[in-house]
């Protein structure tokens, strides 16, 4: 392949033979000598705290080796986030919260003597249960991302009573988990001396987990290596350091021998995060000609006791439209629950649900198609902070995307037999992050190159497109150039989440090869024997805030066919577009995006968890009950994007585009089940259940 081919060219996974094979070696997959295993035990109240720990059945089992309690548990130093202090106190500010952690010589002995530990509990009243009127509920100062809680511009109010249209609407977004095929996982190791900390764990950044673990243990940095070479996926879920990984190193450290432990699926809506559900309030004024004159968007959602985190959902909307007045504002109520944290677009997937379903819902009041509304609506510059999009072809991504789905032949929905056939459409945005990362580039005296930057793979092909990146400003194939990602000891960079990791990485791993390939131009004669290295750090780069305001864009297409006689929702195609700077790998980025569509179906016909108000845990546990699309569900699926030049961003010309897929996909299904039944859910999932009270009620 030419050298100038290294960028937008569809080169296969870099380590897509060792997957596989089963070469690739995931966290749970090291084997020191003498590991032993652990299994934590969740609390079985909803509040309050634990008295007593009665582990005399546990460790008469053979091979058990200790139960660790809050009373008994190596003390841990401070920590930014409180949902890593691992039975420190007695306290249980949630059900599924750990409270003992089980040490044995097999997998099996530490489940079984977990299974067998007694703990007694003093129980306290609990609330669990999300609510608008909930009289708790409080305007946060800032939501996720350091977004104000609170947004106003002109007098919405006013504005909603003298526009000649308009709608106001309620939705609601359950809460929703994070299901990675590789459930959280860790391997630690302390050294004889107890000085020096391995761990090989399954997280989205290895960098902030040794950072978490040097502040818990009280060790320099250097002191601890985390290693997180392949992962298996996270969807958000492990963009921050997790539970399991501080037990498996104290664990370690208490009992001077390596500890492997591997949360049980059960145990992850309980104890990783999950997506906070979100109750919406949109209201839109409009002129008869469909300009919107007016929009206010108000989000109620859950957080927990331990720690604030508040769902950022109302924010899209100060950034879709052109709209003079406007309101966004979040209120959160703090519940015994589990600490929400990141889910695939974070904000943006539940409330550009919202905000798009609204808007579907006034072209019908208008009697105007859809698609040209929010055409009419196209703002010159970002509405929020009046400053120019680097780029926004989003009227493109309608217009492409119309033409290929045949928009104009599905305006009407008509029936086939039992089946009701209707078309949906719904926009999609997410911004674009940086971060700083430093990244070493290397030449070696026989040809090759390797790049060396701790950025994390997840399964997103972070490897491939790296090496794309330092083969483009390397100017030489890309088969010459080896790529190394996933280990402390490397080049620090940004975790991969808020799809920032090619842009942050990328950007760092062209500066190094641009300052090595500029060395080796300076050099002359043959390379010495350790070759020659640059290094780069774009640190003042990432930091500096850019005059444009910068987003990815995208529209979806949805083609459903809903049962009249069972209720179930099957959707037949989904087409998305997107304008998401230049496509770096389009066979990665085809993945990238397909991906996040199939999450944004089930979002819309399937996944869904309910907070038991008696017991406060997640009903739906497990993938028994709490329902990812399977292959059956997937319908035809077409990406397509738009080629978008953007010189604003970063020296790839890249936007992130590991998130914006799923970003108005329930949305678009919704719209076009409503379509097709003449008839509004306006709660996900649409359930069987759902749809047939929503056409017996029409009938």
């Amino acid at each position: 392949m030419p050298a100038t081919n290294a960028l937008g060219s569809p080169v296969p996974r870099r380590e897509g033979r060792e997957k596989v094979t089963g070469v690739a070696r995931y966290a749970a997959e090291h084997n020191p000598p003498g590991c032993a295993y652990a299994w934590p035990v969740p609390a079985t109240v909803a509040g309050g705290r634990v008295s007593a720990v009665d582990d005399t059945a546990a460790l008469a089992l053979p091979g058990v080796i200790g139960v660790l309690t809050p009373f008994d548990a190596p003390r841990l130093g401070a920590c930014d986030d409180p949902t890593l202090q691992q039975l420190q106190d007695p306290r249980v500010p949630h059900r599924g919260w750990y409270v003992a952690l089980a040490v044995a010589d097999t997998l099996e002995g530490a489940r079984a003597a977990a299974s067998a530990v007694r703990i007694a509990y003093v129980s306290e009243p609990h609330d669990v249960t999300l609510r608008v009127d909930h009289p708790d509920a409080y305007t946060p100062e800032e939501a996720n991302g350091g977004h104000p809680g609170h947004r106003e511009q002109g007098d919405p109010d006013t504005a909603l009573s003298a526009a000649p249209v308009r709608v106001d609407c309620v939705y609601a977004v359950p809460p929703l988990h994070n299901h990675p095929m590789e459930p959280h996982a860790a391997t630690a190791d302390w050294d004889a001396g107890r000085r020096h900390l391995t761990v090989h764990d399954s997280s989205q950044g290895a960098g902030p987990v040794r950072a978490a673990l040097a502040s818990l243990f009280e060790l320099p940095p250097d002191d601890i290596t985390v290693v997180s070479e392949h992962v298996g996926g996270g969807f958000g879920a492990k963009g921050t350091p997790r539970p399991h990984v501080v037990l498996a190193a104290m664990a370690a450290l208490h009992y001077e021998r390596p500890v492997k432990l591997a949360l049980p699926r059960g145990h992850l809506p309980a104890t990783v995060g999950h997506r906070a559900p979100t109750l919406h309030r949109i209201s839109l004024g409009a002129r008869t000609d469909g300009t919107l004159t007016a929009l206010t968007h108000e989000v109620t959602t859950h957080t927990s006791r331990v720690r604030e985190f508040v769902e950022q959902a109302a924010v899209p909307a100060r950034v879709m439209y052109a709209v003079p007045d406007v309101r966004t504002t979040h209120r959160a109520v703090a519940l015994d629950v589990p600490t929400p944290s990141w889910m695939r677009a974070p904000g943006e997937a539940p409330g550009m649900y919202a905000l798009e379903s609204a808007m579907d819902e006034l072209a019908g009041a208008l009697g105007m198609d859809p698609i040209e509304l929010r055409v009419r609506n196209e703002p010159a510059s970002e509405p929020d902070s009046g400053r120019p999009f680097s780029s926004r072809h989003l009227v493109e991504c309608l217009r492409e995307g119309a033409e290929r789905f045949g928009w104009a032949n599905r305006r009407t929905a008509r029936h086939e037999g039992p089946y009701l056939i209707g078309s949906g459409v719904a926009s999609a945005t997410y911004p674009v992050l940086v971060a700083p990362s430093t990244a070493r580039a290397h030449a070696r005296p026989d040809g090759g190159y390797l790049v060396e930057i701790n950025a994390t793979d997840i399964g997103t092909g972070a490897r491939t497109v790296l090496a794309q990146v330092a083969a483009d400003a390397l100017r030489v194939p890309v088969d010459r150039v080896a790529v190394a990602v996933g280990h402390t000891g490397l080049p620090a960079a940004s975790l991969a989440g808020g799809s920032s990791g090619t842009g942050s990485w990328g950007w760092a791993v062209h500066d190094a090869c641009v300052a090595l390939t500029a060395r080796l131009e300076r050099h002359h004669g043959p390379l010495p024997a350790e070759g020659l290295s640059a290094s780069a750090d774009t640190t003042q780069s990432a930091k500096q805030k850019s005059p444009y305001a910068r987003h990815a864009f995208g529209a979806h297409f949805a083609e459903v066919a809903v049962d009249t006689v069972s209720g179930e929702v099957r959707v037949r195609r989904l087409l998305g577009v997107f304008a998401a700077g230049r496509i770096l790998n389009p066979r990665t980025a085809r993945s990238q995006f397909q991906g996040a569509m199939v999450m944004g179906l089930g979002m819309a016909l399937t996944e869904h968890s309910t907070m038991d108000p008696v017991f406060g845990d997640f009903t739906e546990s497990d993938l028994a009950a709490y329902h990812v699309p399977a292959h059956a569900d997937v319908p035809d699926i077409e990406t397509h994007w738009i080629d978008e030049h953007d010189k604003h961003l970063n020296p790839m010309g890249s936007k992130g585009i590991g998130e914006i897929g799923i970003v108005g996909t329930a949305a678009a299904i919704g719209n076009a089940v409503a379509h097709a039944t003449g008839h509004r859910l306006r709660e996900l999932p649409l359930t069987p259940d759902r749809v047939l009270t929503a056409l017996r009620g029409n009938s």
